[in-house]
């Protein structure tokens, strides 16, 4: 399974054969929705607190007396009936919402968006990416210059997530050059999950016969 190879400039200069646990997997919609709802619930942050009725202030003396008056009994006017009460069943910050999922159905599922990907156009291989300074210029002329092939077109618009940057290891001047362009994300390829590869349009290996192994040892 062959694909193209470009350079920065975005042209074409050979081609890489593609790991076959990678991206010859078939489509698992069920799987794939699956684990991205896992993922996106785990990271769900569990600050919603409401207050029952013994932590809500006041409510320390009896409204009335308990007969005689002809109105309904009450010990406390924070109770949940009251306005001003304690809020019965709300949401608690003991709450879990974490979700386990294997790593064999997440590395399956990345298999089946990365295929996806590649078979709509939306994988690109860079032999590699540097340049002689820091310079966010250089990065959106980067992606001017790949936008100017029918099959990368939408790789510079500046609304959305349009392309994510998959690196053999962290390079500090490509996160500076590219920090300030919303659309676009650098990160090491070892790290990249399904629901990372589901939210940006493209992908971007940089240097494929390095990042490309380190990760297919996950499988």
């Amino acid at each position: 399974m062959k694909t193209k190879v470009y350079n920065q400039e975005a042209k074409e200069i050979g081609h890489f054969d593609l790991p076959e646990q990678l991206f010859g997997a078939k489509w698992n919609a069920d799987l794939v929705h699956q684990v991205v709802t896992s993922a996106n619930t785990s990271r769900r942050a569990n600050t919603a607190q409401a207050k029952d009725r013994s932590a809500v202030r006041g409510g320390g003396k009896k409204p009335w007396r308990q007969k005689g008056t002809g109105r309904a009994r009450h010990g406390s006017t924070r109770s949940p009936l009251w306005r001003g009460g304690g809020i019965t069943h709300g949401p608690t910050t003991e709450r879990n919402y974490d979700r386990k999922i294997n790593k064999t159905m997440k590395n399956r599922a990345l298999a089946a968006v990365l295929s996806r990907k590649l078979r709509d156009g939306e994988v690109v291989l860079l032999d590699s990416l540097a340049w002689p300074e820091v310079k966010t210029k250089q990065a959106i002329a980067m992606l001017n210059q790949f936008a100017t092939k029918p099959e990368f077109k939408k790789i510079n618009y500046r609304s959305g997530k349009r392309a994510l940057l998959a690196l053999p290891e962290i390079n500090p001047e490509l996160v500076k050059s590219f920090r300030n362009i919303a659309s676009v994300q650098v990160a090491e390829a070892r790290n990249l999950g399904p629901v990372e590869a589901l939210a940006y349009r493209y992908i971007l290996f940089v240097k494929p016969e390095v990042s490309l192994p380190i990760l297919a040892k996950r499988f």
